[in-house]
């Protein structure tokens, strides 16, 4: 009997050291600023302010319209940019992708100039 609350109290005790992760949220398009070169080989360069949620996160721009990405890092206080240019356009579809060591959260937005629209995401 006593073997068995022995049992049971170490199964609590184990049961509490695992915890479910919180979910962080996707970046924020309102929060994402683009600045979009206007030549005939168009880029953007992306900036992100301070989050702690992102810290040192690697960061993925993605344009789905032209197949081209780039990898950089967030800084450790989870500030972007300026990066180095992404082919873009004015209304490409871009990718915008934070990874920490366990969770990858995402926001396709239609790029414009500057701040990005929070009402307006990828699709058809």
């Amino acid at each position: 009997m006593r073997r068995w609350l022995v049992i049971v109290g170490l199964g609590i005790a184990l049961a509490g050291c695992v915890t479910p992760s919180i979910p962080i949220p996707p970046p924020e398009p309102a929060l994402m600023t683009f600045e979009v070169t206007d030549v005939a080989a168009s880029t953007a360069t992306f900036a992100y302010p301070p989050n702690q949620t992102y810290e040192d996160a690697i960061v993925f721009l993605y344009n789905r319209d032209l197949a081209e990405g780039i990898i950089t890092q967030a800084r450790p206080d989870g500030s972007v940019g300026p990066t180095k240019p992404l082919a873009a356009r004015l209304g490409d579809q871009v990718v915008v992708t934070f990874q920490l060591d366990e969770q990858t959260v995402s926001t396709c937005i239609r790029l414009r100039n500057g701040p990005q629209d929070p009402n307006v995401y990828c699709g058809p």
